[in-house]
């Protein structure tokens, strides 16, 4: 019987598989855009009656290609949840599983979206894009808490610390994804901006996500202040695809919906940057898990 590499660990298997869950929804938002998702001669899971189509950049490829990442990317959520079952770690089979329980329904709302074309009302339309949206944030959340439990355990540095740095890394990309923002009209929304803004905002909300776990019981401010910014951070990104009619006010009020997540992650920082690590802080003092 063949051993596991030594390298070959949970925490990364589970890793790898929500950074291609990231890969994922950027491409399935760059295929939308694209209008890629009506290629394929409204085929499922053939595509223009073929099982590879031409190896081309054009829709019927980019569709197809969205498919096949979306299957691998299955395959490792099932992996994911079997080998965090088998651990026996509660946490860890809860979240990964959970993923696992949504991927019929983001199956079947995929092959909906890309099979009936819009020939009934809610075939091709905002609100089965905004099903399929929701579900693959579901699942990718899900993910997420899955890895950043798994690592819960090889940690040298104290819970503040770690959220200082995942803080940091999330101001980084809410600034990079503001570039990219439908709210912020800088650069035109082309399907390439809306690829980018998605796959920047994942990882600010991955940070996010940390940064709650980490600080529970550590500074109910600054958990506070990153899980309203992460609330705040999903619902500009469901406008940005279209939930509502965009219209000059909701612009608007996505903009101001960026401005008011950065202000809240900066001062998250601040927040954990400016404390003084005693035992005497209101809100508790350093540990690690």
């Amino acid at each position: 019987m063949l051993e596991r590499p030594n390298w070959f660990t949970f925490r990364r298997f589970a890793a790898v598989t929500t950074a291609l869950t990231v890969s994922l929804i950027t491409l399935g938002v760059y295929t939308s855009a694209t209008g890629s998702g009506l290629a394929c001669q409204a085929q499922w899971p053939l595509c223009s009656d073929q099982l590879i189509p031409t190896l081309t950049i054009n829709p019927d490829f980019i569709e197809w290609f969205h498919r096949f990442v979306a299957m691998i990317t299955g395959f490792l959520i099932l992996g994911t949840a079997g080998w965090a079952w088998r651990r026996g770690d509660r946490r860890t089979t809860r979240t990964a599983v959970g993923a696992v329980v949504l991927l019929p329904l983001q199956i079947s709302i995929g092959a909906i979206t890309v099979t009936i074309n819009g020939l009934v009302p809610w075939g091709y339309a905002v609100p089965t894009h905004a099903a399929h949206l929701v579900a693959a944030l579901s699942i990718f959340t899900l993910l997420s808490l899955t890895t950043i439990y798994a690592y819960r355990e090889h940690h040298s540095r104290p819970p503040r610390a770690r959220g200082r740095r995942a803080l940091g890394v999330t101001l980084v990309a809410l600034l990079v994804s503001g570039l990219f923002s439908r709210g912020v009209p800088l650069l035109q929304y082309s399907p390439g901006a809306q690829a980018w803004y998605y796959a920047v905002s994942l990882i600010a909300v991955i940070g996010l996500l940390a940064t709650v776990y980490w600080l529970t019981g550590v500074d109910r401010l600054g958990r506070q202040l990153a899980g309203l910014a992460l609330a705040i951070i999903v619902g500009t990104m469901l406008i940005g695809r279209d939930l509502v009619a965009y219209t000059p006010t909701v612009q608007l009020l996505n903009f101001g919906l960026y401005v008011a997540a950065v202000v809240l992650v900066a001062g998250g920082l601040w927040r954990l940057f400016g404390r003084v690590q005693s035992p005497s802080t209101p809100f508790g003092t350093e540990h690690s898990e």
